[in-house]
């Protein structure tokens, strides 16, 4: 097999890799590639602590349908639970398996330790920092919308969870992009985050802002939201609710960013960031953007177990 890659970060992958992921994961959306099996000699380990519809279906069916066998572990069914440390489950995994997806909820530490050795790739499906395989759906659905990422225009209001951390790094990486954050009091993407993706911007002219209020919506092509309640964690006040309901998605926010689509990653809480007119109106994509997952998975498995296929 190839040399291992693994994707822990977006920051893991050159401008180039990047591109190909999102390349390769809107042919596969576009139904050009459906007879990859570039897999067929991979075994895939399916590792999930935390609940998970779109993102296991999609690494599960994935690497499936390119051609790999699956083996898939529980939230107790490794020996880590018994004091195994992490290093030493990877060093006997990869002697068995050869690619791992793992959500574990956690510090990005512990999948870099996942990643210490040289035989097994290690693919994050959400860390409680990022989650940079739902940043490689959101461009390849902006990609097959739109027809390119350059230039496009992104509204994304809500918590700076794991996911505006992983976009914000992702969109600010093509030229002439600009993301406007408006994320609530106390609950914004994280400095470190958007540090890196001002040094990224600047290379290409892109625009990384963070407010946190509603006040003023710019022209936008895409408004994109979460759920309040991100996966695995719990809000630190308990009037958190009063200080998000300005940030709910509605019509009237859809209304001020005229002509734009809806996004959001799933799944959705109808009533809380985002009214169901919206949701379900002739604006969103969020279910093709679910759909999505799936193609951007095989694209990302691709990559990591036997890299880019030849143009």
């Amino acid at each position: 097999m190839p040399e291992r890659r693994h994707l822990i970060s977006i920051d893991d992958l050159t401008d180039e890799d990047l591109r190909w992921i999102v390349r390769r994961g809107t042919e596969f959306s576009a139904g050009q590639a459906e007879d990859a099996r570039s897999l067929s000699e991979a075994i895939v380990g399916v590792l999930f602590r935390k609940t998970s519809t779109r993102t296991r279906t999609a690494f599960s069916a994935g690497a499936l349908r390119l051609g790999a066998k699956l083996i898939a572990f529980g939230p107790g069914d490794l020996q880590e639970n018994t004091g195994e440390s992490v290093e030493d489950t990877a060093a006997v995994l990869s002697g068995m398996i050869d690619v791992l997806v793992a959500r574990t909820a956690g510090p990005e530490a512990e999948l870099r330790a996942y990643a210490g050795q040289r035989r097994m790739s290690v693919i994050n499906a959400m860390s409680a920092a990022e989650h940079p395989t739902q940043a490689l759906t959101d461009l390849t659905t902006i990609t097959r919308h739109f027809g390119r990422i350059e230039g496009v225009r992104v509204l994304y209001v809500g918590e700076g969870n794991n996911t505006a951390s992983a976009l914000t790094l992702a969109m600010s990486r093509y030229a002439d992009t600009e993301l406007y954050l408006r994320t609530p009091p106390g609950y914004g993407v994280e400095r470190s985050f958007l540090d890196r993706a001002e040094v990224s911007a600047k290379r290409g002219g892109a625009i990384v802002e963070q407010r946190h209020d509603m006040a003023d919506l710019p022209p936008v092509d895409v408004v994109y939201t979460t759920r309040w309640q991100t996966t695995g964690t719990t809000k630190p006040t308990p009037d958190w609710r009063e200080v998000f309901a300005p940030f709910q998605i509605n019509e009237a926010v859809m209304n001020a960013c005229a002509g734009a689509v809806f996004m959001h990653d799933l799944p959705a809480h109808r009533g809380e960031e985002v009214t169901a007119a919206v949701l379900d109106g002739p604006a969103s994509i969020a279910f093709a953007q679910a759909e999505n997952k799936y193609h951007s998975a095989r694209a990302v498995l691709e990559w990591c177990a036997s890299g880019p296929v030849a143009e």
